[in-house]
């Protein structure tokens, strides 16, 4: 007899899952790792089907699945144990971890809809009788028309069409003259209009083209096919109604496809070196050959420095893994990199690669998971969620730059992709490779322990030289010149250098915006966000004052709004004041800025980086953004504004982070076959962290900061976690935090030491008081002993939540 009842995991905060009935319709299907619509309270949900179940006696009633969405189930055995594991070990709800692994549903929407009531066709007929009173009288009567009229449930999207319908709607509900229910509604999926040129003979009596159809032919001609309407447009430089007379001539056929991405030409013209692999590469890939030749579990830390061309590994065991019949997978920090990493991948292997990442349109990522999970594609390049993609046969997994913390998610669940790779590849008993120039010190830890193997690359590929890195002690060059400009006298004459012999520079600072805030100089206050504790940044290009968590923006004031006083003054200089400054020096030069603020799209960031790769640009500033992973040979020059930045935040990794920046960055000097210089500035030349960067030695870097974590009690010689208790009140965050303390205490009888509660170094953030434990042991169960507690104790004291966040191996501590 085939199961009755089941298991669903739903995206809601709840540690459970949830029973409902089987119906008989579904018996012959195949339903666990399904994705299922069940009705869950008032409104319908998608959930993962877990498991098979058997009814407690205590339910009476038990509701029945709605629908199954997929012909096939999206999640395997294996991705159903993962999702299970990051539930256990991150502390985090199971339907919130599942649906994590889940693809979009891009052609279903939420909507709510209401149906009239009794009591509503009542107070219908007295407003039809008596008139409205008033607009909110007027705005109910529509509503309560269109929902009688509808002869079928009136929408929220229908309700938002009248003026102050939705809440006429609210207030009507409330009232009991309408009742609603959450429902899922199909959605039409975005097509695109694709232009081919008619293959008809040629005419020799008709007319010859004019020029903007010869245009038009020669676009397609050069494309070598179907091509979409606005590329036509863009590389035929004619307007849709030129195309439109085409088609009515009998020149064009056009048709209508679902939407898919644009491919950028920096990246489908782009061809890879043919590169040779050296000694070190060799061995380094004749190693990873021989644990797939074993084909069990094993976990490696490839170490080279920047140039040694890791990539270039990567490529190679990939074909290797691919020359097994299994599958590959790429992981790189940063959307930004999936370009860079995707374009190597795609050139070598062709349409057998998928790129998965959350900057994608819902419909684009839905289409290239599901073609993963056919199996169409066998290699995956993706930011950290990529971790979850449904590759079948899986030979190999490739972690790349895998010291960065933007691996680590800031949102249930709060996993690591880098971590959860590595419990991915041990569950199916593959090899995970992390690659980096600047390990974390876990990573380089757990080489030298012998939990990894260890890999290394200790020279540039063609033996080319490390550039030669320079530290610019700002306190001198404010003495030598006297003058406080945005960037040194050293860095400016440096850049008129390389515009002078025509190579490139590179600028990093890692600050947007023009100003980093805005100082009273009579009273000292600064202005600060009114959502959180934090200095407003200055962007000039808007004219306004910014919070880079919560968006909070303003005008920039005439005078100060404490003592209005007019003596205000912008502190520290942006990324967006040093381009300005550079256009000052160089009105000749070309000079591009890349962050978030002038780069919003895939497509934004190709045509920026790819100007740079041409040569179309002399000089890119830019945030973090340009400092890993990027490799442009005419690159001989690399500026690091304000690099002691990082060194003041309270963050125990923030030696650590210093360090892995700088020398990331001074590793985009030098990669051709020109030498490279790195200029640093900095008003801390004498730290560990930048005089170690500078010489990029870092063995001496992890033996120096492994001494001060080991006597401080700091990963990677702890297990570490912390607990945020956060609520709009003080004295309720006060209130949860002294409960929770005394939940805490009785584990330091167990060797755990306990830090807190304190405000969180971030006290205030989106109108949010917030106060922070640590927890700190060298055994992990002692950790999600106390942090099962703590969840437990919320549960059982109604503490929302929402109001307490649990992260297990946190990478910031703001």
């Amino acid at each position: 007899m085939p199961p009755t009842f089941c298991e669903v995991a739903l995206p809601v905060p709840m540690r459970s899952l949830f029973t409902y009935a089987i119906p008989a319709r579904f018996d012959s299907e195949e339903l666990v790792g399904r994705r299922a619509v069940v009705p869950f309270r008032n409104r319908k949900m998608i959930g993962v089907i877990a498991a098979f179940a058997e009814i407690p006696p205590e339910l009476k009633q038990v509701k029945e699945i709605s629908e199954l969405l997929d012909p096939i189930p999206a999640l395997t055995p294996n991705l159903l144990e993962l999702g299970n594991w990051i539930s256990r070990y991150y502390i985090a709800p199971i339907g919130e971890s599942l649906n994590a692994l889940l693809p979009p549903q891009p052609d279903l929407r939420q909507a709510r809809e209401y149906k009239l009531t009794e009591a509503g066709a009542e107070y219908l007929e007295e407003l039809i009788a008596r008139g409205p009173a008033n607009e909110k009288e007027v705005a109910e009567l529509a509503v309560l028309d269109g929902a009688k009229e509808a002869g079928k449930p009136w929408t929220s999207a229908q309700t938002r069409r009248i003026a102050g319908g939705e809440a006429a709607a609210d207030r009507l509900v409330r009232a009991k003259r309408l009742e609603w229910s959450d429902v899922l509604l199909r959605r039409k999926l975005r097509t695109q209009k694709i232009v081919a040129w008619k293959n008809a003979a040629r005419n020799s009596s008709a007319p010859p083209l004019d020029e903007k159809a010869a245009r038009v032919r020669e676009a397609l001609a050069e494309f070598g096919g179907p091509m979409q309407l606005p590329i036509l447009l863009e590389r035929a430089k004619v307007t849709k109604r030129a195309v439109e007379n085409l088609e009515a001539a009998g020149h064009l056929i056009i048709w209508e496809e679902p939407l898919i991405p644009d491919d950028d030409p920096w990246e489908s013209d782009y061809v890879p070196p043919n590169n040779i692999l050296n000694a070190e590469q060799k061995t380094a890939l004749a190693e990873i050959q021989s644990w797939l030749d074993a084909a069990k579990f094993q976990a490696a830390l490839l170490h080279g420095v920047t140039g040694s061309g890791k990539t270039e590994v990567y490529l190679s065991a990939i074909e290797a893994t691919l020359a097994k019949g299994k599958s590959a997978l790429v992981l790189v920090p940063e959307i930004a990199l999936t370009l860079w990493m995707g374009r190597h991948v795609r050139a070598r292997f062709g349409p057998r690669v998928a790129v998965l990442h959350s900057a994608l349109p819902d419909a684009e990522r839905a289409r290239e998971w599901w073609r993963v999970r056919r199996g169409d594609a066998r290699i995956v390049v993706g930011t950290r969620s990529a971790v979850f993609a449904p590759l079948q046969n899986l030979g190999l997994i490739l972690v790349d730059e895998e010291q960065e913390t933007a691996y680590k998610q800031e949102e249930t669940p709060r996993y690591n992709g880098r971590d959860t790779a590595i419990y991915r590849a041990r569950l199916e008993n593959v090899v995970a490779v992390l690659g980096s120039a600047t390990p974390s010190l876990e990573s380089y830890q757990n080489a030298r322990s012998g939990k990894y193997k260890l890999l290394e690359l200790k020279t540039r590929v063609e033996n080319r030289p490390m550039a030669k890195v320079t530290v610019v002690d700002l306190r001198e060059d404010f003495r030598a010149h006297h003058k406080n400009a945005p960037v040194s006298e050293a860095l400016r004459a440096a850049i008129a250098e390389r515009l002078a012999n025509g190579t490139q520079a590179m600028v990093l600072i890692n600050r947007r915006g023009y100003s980093w805030f805005l100082l009273c100089r009579s009273c000292g206050a600064y202005l600060q966000c009114q959502n959180c504790s934090i200095g407003l940044t200055y962007h000039k290009s808007r004219q306004r004052l910014e919070c880079h968590y919560c968006g909070f923006a303003m005008r920039v004031p005439k005078s100060c709004p404490k003592c209005a006083k007019e003596y205000l003054y912008f502190v520290g200089e942006g990324a967006e004041r040093i381009e300005e400054y550079l256009h000052e020096q160089f009105p000749k030069a070309r000079i591009a800025r890349l962050d978030r603020d002038t780069v919003r799209t895939k497509q934004q960031f190709q045509k920026v980086l790819g100007a740079f790769a041409k040569g179309e640009i002399d000089v890119l500033v830019g945030t973090q953004m340009v400092a890993k992973g990027h490799d442009f040979e005419r690159v001989t020059l690399v500026g690091v504004v304000a690099a002691d930045l990082a060194l003041g935040r309270p963050d125990f990794r923030a030696a650590e982070k210093t360090f892995q920046l700088l020398t990331q960055v001074a590793g985009r000097a030098g990669r051709g076959r020109l030498t490279g210089e790195v200029l640093v500035e900095t008003y801390y030349p004498e730290h560990y962290a930048i005089e170690l960067a500078a010489k990029q030695d870092y063995l001496s870097f992890f033996e120096k900061e492994a001494h001060f974590r080991r006597m401080l009690h700091y990963p990677p010689y702890t297990a570490l976690a912390s607990i945020l208790i956060r609520d709009k009140k003080i004295e309720h965050a006060i209130q949860w935090s002294r409960a929770l303390e005394a939940v805490l205490k009785p584990f330091e009888n167990q060797g755990m030491k306990l830090l807190g509660p304190a405000a969180a170094p971030l006290s205030r953030l989106r109108q949010e008081f917030r106060f922070q434990f640590l927890l700190k042991t060298p055994k992990r169960s002692i950790v999600s002993q106390a942090l099962s507690a703590c969840v437990e104790y919320c549960e059982h004291h109604k503490i929302p939540e929402t109001a307490v966040i649990v992260d297990v191996d946190p990478t910031s501590l703001a």
